[in-house]
C-alpha cells in the first residue's frame, strides 16, 4: 500500500483496501481462522473491517499502557475499542493485545514488567497477548513467554522472530504469528 512511514490518522482508503483483500482472503480460506492488524493502532477499523469480512480477530496494539512507538506516542485504547465492537455487533471478533510492542520504547512503563502488562490485558478483557521481540523479525524472549503464561489465563501468541532454529523455545505458546516468506518453510512430518 506504500503507506511507510505509518500515520497515526489511517485513512478511510486503507480501511475499504483492507476490508476487500480480507473479504477476499477469507472465501479462498473459508474454515481458517484468519485476522488483521491495520498499522498504526487502528484497531477499530481493523476490527470493522474483520467484521465486514467475516474475519475471528485483530491483533490490536496499544491496548494497554502508553508507549512511544517510531509513529509517535500511542496511547491506550481498550475502553474505547471494546465499546467500539460492542456498538457494531463484533464481540464474537477476539482481540489479541500486543504488550511492550517491538519498535517503541517503554521509559513510559518502565515500572511496569510484561507480566503485569499482561495481566493488565487480561483485566481489560484482551482475548489473548502477543508477545514479541524489540523490532521485526526479532525474536521474543523464552523467559519472558515463560513468564507471561504463568502470570495470565489468556492465550499468549508469539508475534514476531520464530525461525526454524529457534521455534523449539516457543512450543509453550499458544500460537505463532509467522511472516511467510520464499526462504521460510516447515519441512517434515508437521509435527
Amino acid at each position: 500500500m506504500h503507506d511507510l512511514p505509518y500515520t497515526t490518522s489511517v485513512g478511510p482508503e486503507i480501511t475499504a483496501a483492507m476490508t476487500i483483500i480480507s473479504a477476499a482472503v477469507k472465501q479462498t480460506c473459508p474454515q481458517l481462522p484468519l485476522g488483521i492488524q491495520i498499522l498504526c493502532s487502528a484497531n477499530q477499523q481493523a476490527v470493522a473491517v474483520a467484521l465486514a469480512a467475516g474475519l475471528d480477530f485483530i491483533r490490536a496494539e496499544g491496548f494497554v499502557f502508553s508507549h512511544v512507538a517510531d509513529e509517535g506516542i500511542i496511547n491506550a485504547c481498550a475502553g474505547d475499542l471494546l465499546r467500539y465492537r460492542k456498538q457494531i455487533g463484533a464481540e464474537h471478533i477476539q482481540i489479541f493485545a500486543d504488550i511492550k510492542k517491538k519498535h517503541s520504547a517503554h521509559a513510559l512503563t518502565a515500572d511496569v514488567s510484561v507480566s503485569e502488562t499482561a495481566k493488565a490485558a487480561e483485566l481489560f478483557l484482551a482475548d489473548g497477548i502477543v508477545l514479541t521481540g524489540t523490532a521485526t523479525g526479532m525474536p521474543a524472549d523464552p523467559e519472558e513467554l515463560k513468564e507471561v503464561e504463568q502470570a495470565v489465563k489468556i492465550p499468549v501468541l508469539i508475534g514476531s522472530g520464530v525461525t526454524l532454529e529457534n521455534v523449539r523455545n516457543y512450543l509453550d505458546a499458544n500460537a505463532l504469528i509467522i511472516v511467510w516468506s520464499p526462504d521460510f518453510r516447515f519441512h517434515g512430518t508437521g509435527q
